[in-house]
């Protein structure tokens, strides 16, 4: 009885292990930076593999040492790879659409960075600003004349 149920088990196996819904698990989407000037300061793969260890190292001489603005800095790379859609509406780390989360849900890793920093780009909030208008209309009316800017520079 023992030798059948082996060979259940070893037949369902094979058959799970070729289908080809697992087989072709797609990876993440990655946003890639619009302005073609920018460039990440490893290769793809080595960011992917590697990304942790960069933002430890930049950590630990940003607490011990005072070392600021690197460019393997958290916050170079939100700067960079976080930005508004067409609605002018930004992600944050809760969001499925944000940098981070597709990658570390992929790979099942828990997120802590945020506990601490922001998810967001800070070039699009203006902390001066007291309005009482919330973060949202914030963003979209920093956006709107952040796009009119360069409107007005290409003509």
């Amino acid at each position: 009885m023992t030798r059948f149920l082996r060979l259940i088990y070893l037949m369902v196996g094979l058959t799970l292990l070729s289908s080809p819904s697992i087989a072709e698990t797609p990876f993440p989407t990655i946003h890639e930076p619009t302005d073609e000037s920018l460039k990440c300061i490893q290769p793809e793969d080595e960011m992917r593999r590697n990304h942790m260890n960069y933002i430890l190292h930049e950590r630990d001489e940003t607490m011990h040492q005072g070392v600021r603005g690197e460019p393997g800095s958290l916050a170079a790379c939100i700067d960079c790879h976080v930005e508004p859609n067409a609605d002018g509406e930004i992600a944050g780390i809760e969001s499925k659409e944000h940098f981070c989360t597709a990658c570390h849900e992929y790979a099942s890793v828990q997120i802590d960075c945020f506990q601490c920093h922001a998810d967001r780009p800070q070039k699009f909030i203006d902390r001066k600003a007291h309005t009482g208008a919330s973060l949202k209309q914030q963003l979209q009316s920093t956006l709107a004349a952040h796009s009119e800017a360069n409107e007005g520079a290409q003509e």
